[in-house]
């Protein structure tokens, strides 16, 4: 049975060191639109060298420039993938099947982190994201920082697909991204939950830790796995400690 087409989406912006990799474990993908943001290493190269369709807007947030993309693509299935995310082996088959008649209006795939030196244990829990949809029925949502893709029908989720996220490398990588998110998300929470800040940030960082590292299995990724639940804690505890802090200063003026 034929499937749907689709088109593979990225936008970019210096992603040499992980755009290869990613286009390569994509490439049954029918079309491949990069929307770049200026890069200025060999990211807009390796994008032709695979074929890519090509376009450069400046960056203004996460959402409108993911939209953009989406916008770009001649079909109208769409696989959205960041520059530092690679698909596993065997998740061809499984994204070919589900295309095949599909009824979803989107798929989620599970997403397994790099950790630092090592990639999150297979076994450990993996969160599923919608990155295969109808862009017929769906659209990048306005959510700051964390923007995503909403869609209006049933969403399924591919169980046997994953993609790994190379991001962090490192721990100091991943502590500097900590604290641009949790910066980013004041000014959205600010309104709705600012008299929760200090409870908050005493409650539920532990809660977090013991989620992420006992519950959802990092300990199987071993010191990796407990240094990036000590982190996601942190990265809890900075959101509402900041929350606190810009309450306090509103509070004040």
């Amino acid at each position: 049975m034929a499937r749907e087409k689709f088109s593979l989406v990225i936008i970019t912006y210096n992603n040499a060191d992980t755009l290869e990799r990613c286009l390569a474990a994509a490439d049954f993908a029918d079309e491949l639109v990069v929307l770049d943001s200026g890069s200025t290493d060999a990211t807009v190269a390796i994008a032709q060298r695979h074929g890519a369709r090509i376009a450069v807007h400046p960056f203004d947030d996460y959402g409108p420039q993911k939209q953009r993309a989406i916008d770009l693509a001649s079909h109208d299935w769409i696989l959205n993938l960041d520059a530092d995310e690679i698909l596993s082996p065997g998740t061809r088959e499984v994204i070919e099947r589900a295309l095949e008649n599909p009824h979803a209006a989107g798929f989620r795939l599970p997403r397994r982190e790099r950790m630092f030196w090592s990639v999150q244990h297979p076994w450990s829990h993996r969160n599923a994201h919608l990155r295969l949809f109808d862009r017929r029925r769906g659209r990048m949502n306005a959510v700051p920082v964390h923007a995503a893709v909403e869609v209006e029908g049933p969403v399924e989720t591919l169980h046997r697909a994953d993609f790994v996220n190379m991001g962090d490398d490192d721990i100091a990588a991943r502590v500097a991204k900590i604290n641009r998110y949790s910066s980013g998300m004041v000014a959205d929470k600010l309104a709705r939950r600012q008299h929760f800040a200090g409870p908050m940030m005493l409650v539920y960082p532990p809660i977090f830790f013991l989620r992420q590292y006992v519950f959802k299995r990092y300990f199987l990724s071993g010191w990796a796995g407990f240094i990036a639940s000590v982190l996601g804690a942190f990265y809890v505890f900075l959101k509402y400690a900041k929350l606190h802090e810009a309450r306090k200063r509103r509070h004040r003026e």
